[in-house]
């Protein structure tokens, strides 16, 4: 077994990048990746924790380890009077961020100023807390308001079942309760740029991952009030808002146009997508893109009808939108494919 060399620092830096992941096991996993002895991954560990780096808990079998954090911080600001999210940003956040990389900033900039400005003008709360904590790998930023909650209010807007059907609304983009002074686009590229965004308001809890191929939602049984938005981002990333924004550009006007709509999101529990009302449901305000790519990671079938709307029904009406699914198992795909045999053949499904 080869030893660990030129300082350990390699495995000093996997070590802090990876410890939050693996706060029970980051032994083994570097041993593994570094293929050294767990004896000599120790070492590195004991040295980070001796250096304040890496904090320690439980016993001898069952130590749990994570970074320590370089920095906490937390303020609550009164909303009876305006408050400005940029003066935020840049006399208490900003400052407290550091000397990050230049565009690990502006996702810091963009994402904090979105999130606190929807809070300011569409909450309706008394109160915003906001806190930061900064380790080693990253930063997460959270911001609470006792307002009306983000899903009720989105629920309340477009007279939907519930607020689950909300997450879907702003998973899709381009949605938002004032058109005429937002344009809906904050919360959509907010949850693309972090590597982790979650949102917790009322029953319901949103989360979306970096390059994860699906958005989950999860009902809660003890409702929170107000609404919770949490961010986390690496300190070091090579991602740009640019990047971001590019990639929901089709075409060559660089606007927003293209999307990627997570359908697990139509779901729940047990639940399998088979209705009309359901494709319905999904469809609604995707003429407003150019590109519509419908995700379904997580989907094992979909029903005849509901196919039938969403592949032969909907695209005769929309012939401009391309309408693209991805991720679909193979039965999703033979639903798909007989959907788009009727709409070339000019047929009509046999069944409603």
């Amino acid at each position: 077994m080869t030893k660990v060399r030129a300082g350990g620092e390699p495995v000093r830096k996997f070590l802090i990048e990876n410890i939050d992941a693996h706060p029970s096991d980051i032994v083994r996993f570097t041993a593994e990746k570094f293929t050294c002895s767990r004896q000599a991954v120790h070492k590195h560990l004991k040295r980070l924790v001796d250096e304040g780096a890496v904090v320690v808990s439980g016993n001898t079998r069952n130590k749990l380890y994570g970074l320590a954090p370089l920095l906490e911080w937390r303020h609550e600001y009164e909303l009876a009077s305006p408050l400005a999210e940029d003066v935020v940003w840049r006399n208490d956040v900003s400052p407290l961020l550091g000397k990050l990389p230049e565009n690990v900033l502006h996702i810091w900039h963009y994402g904090f100023t979105e999130m606190l400005n929807n809070v300011v003008d569409h909450s309706g709360a008394s109160h915003v807390l906001v806190s930061l904590r900064k380790t080693a790998a990253s930063t997460m930023v959270t911001i609470y308001d006792n307002g009306v909650g983000i899903f009720k209010k989105i629920r309340g807007a477009l007279d939907l079942i519930d607020e689950r059907h909300a997450v879907l609304e702003l998973a899709k983009g381009k949605f938002t309760t004032d058109p005429a002074n937002h344009s809906g686009e904050g919360i959509f590229f907010s949850s693309r740029m972090f590597d982790e965004f979650d949102i917790l308001s009322g029953e319901v809890y949103f989360s979306h991952e970096f390059d994860k191929k699906e958005d989950w939602i999860l009902q809660r049984n003890s409702p929170r009030g107000g609404t919770l938005v949490t961010m986390v981002l690496h300190n070091h990333t090579a991602r740009t808002t640019k990047k971001v924004f590019n990639k929901f550009s089709a075409g060559d006007d660089y606007g927003f146009n293209k999307t990627v709509v997570p359908v697990k999101l139509m779901r729940y529990g047990d639940d399998n997508l088979v209705s009309r009302s359901q494709a319905k449901r999904l469809l609604a305000r995707i003429d407003r893109f150019k590109v519509v790519m419908l995700d379904f990671s997580g989907v094992a079938t979909i029903g005849q009808a509901f196919a039938d709307e969403v592949f032969r029904v909907f695209r005769a009406k929309h012939p401009s939108l391309e309408l693209v699914p991805i991720h679909a198992s193979l039965e999703v795909k033979r639903m798909i494919s007989r959907a788009e045999s009727l709409a070339a053949s000019g047929g009509a499904p046999t069944s409603p």
